[in-house]
């Protein structure tokens, strides 16, 4: 049964991610949801160190890739290569070639390399020159932006943003949490290793993911989360300081995330249907970044978060 060794691989995260909750969690949602997730925080909040310890959970293979403007495209996807012993060019696969890929300040590279990338997160391929080539079957992407310097960057575009599954915004821990960091550490370069866990075997995430598909969802539900997505497109018919914020709603791109991870998050806590708490414990890592404000809700203080939290006060829960 695949669910009791994501149980177990959720308890080693959390063994080894202290103060991140909310990352950890949805590192296991966008494992069972299919998608990628671009992660928004200050350096040195175990971002990466989140993605090694994940794939140290499952059957697969791991790369950094550290986003800068000189990058290229052929950086990431790799090249073709001219073998004069043969004297015809052949394909050198780049870092997108594996499993799970940490796409580090993805918005400090230009938007070719965004593009590229992009590309490969939602048609699972690459292509150079006029060849396509096919990525493995179990890819996952963990974009990371640090918001704390915007000099020399450049911001990914709305529509691009909308190919993320999730956008996660983490915070640093309080004091508490704070030492049992320092004790681990300690801990960790004293004994020179780290916990381990038996990998989840990629048959088993597959599995995980259609059972999570066809966990039950009432149609009140779906309806429900139908209404949330349309709250964002026709504000003005729930309150009219919604109607004020946006200038463009939410893609259908946003309401088959919703469902997704909603029914991953049911299937993770061992759940064989859908709750409406679970469509809202996950509407704001989905809505996030792809809401676009309108400029009286930027000159007011609205924050995308206050944005959804108004949306889901107004739609009527089943």
């Amino acid at each position: 049964m695949p669910l009791s060794r994501f149980q177990a691989l959720r308890k080693y995260l959390n063994t080894l991610i202290l103060g991140q909750p909310v990352l950890t969690e949805n590192l296991l949602i966008a494992l069972v949801a299919n998608g990628h997730l671009l992660v928004e925080g200050p350096p040195g909040l175990a971002k990466t160190r989140a993605v090694k310890a994940l794939c140290d959970g499952v059957e697969g293979d791991f790369h950094r890739i550290q986003f800068t403007p000189d990058l290229l495209p052929a950086d990431l996807t790799g090249t073709d290569i001219y073998r004069a012993q043969t004297g015809t060019f052949e394909f050198e696969s780049g870092p997108i070639f594996h499993n799970l890929i940490l796409a580090d300040e993805i918005n400090r590279a230009p938007a070719k390399v965004q593009s590229a990338l992009l590309e490969a997160m939602a048609e699972g391929q690459v292509t150079v020159g006029k060849k396509s080539y096919k990525l493995p079957k179990f890819f996952l992407v963990m974009a990371t932006q640090n918001p704390l310097e915007n000099e020399g960057t450049y911001p990914l575009p709305e529509a691009q943003l909308d190919r993320f599954l999730m956008h996660l915004n983490l915070d640093y821990p309080d004091a508490q949490t704070e030492r049992l960091i320092l004790k681990l550490s300690r801990n960790e370069a004293l004994q020179g290793e780290l916990p381990s866990v038996e990998p989840i075997a990629q048959a088993d995430i597959f599995e995980a993911r259609t059972e999570a598909l066809e966990l039950y969802l009432a149609e009140p539900l779906e309806q429900y989360i139908v209404d949330i997505i349309m709250a964002t497109r026709e504000g003005h018919k729930y309150s009219e300081e919604l109607g004020n914020w946006l200038d463009y709603g939410v893609s259908p791109r946003a309401s088959q995330a919703l469902e997704r991870c909603a029914r991953a998050r049911a299937w993770l806590d061992g759940r064989d249907f859908v709750s409406p708490e679970d469509i809202q414990a996950v509407a704001p890592n989905v809505l996030r970044h792809r809401l676009l404000l309108s400029f009286r809700a930027q000159a007011e203080g609205v924050s995308a978060d206050a944005v959804i939290d108004h949306i889901l006060s107004q739609v009527a829960v089943p």
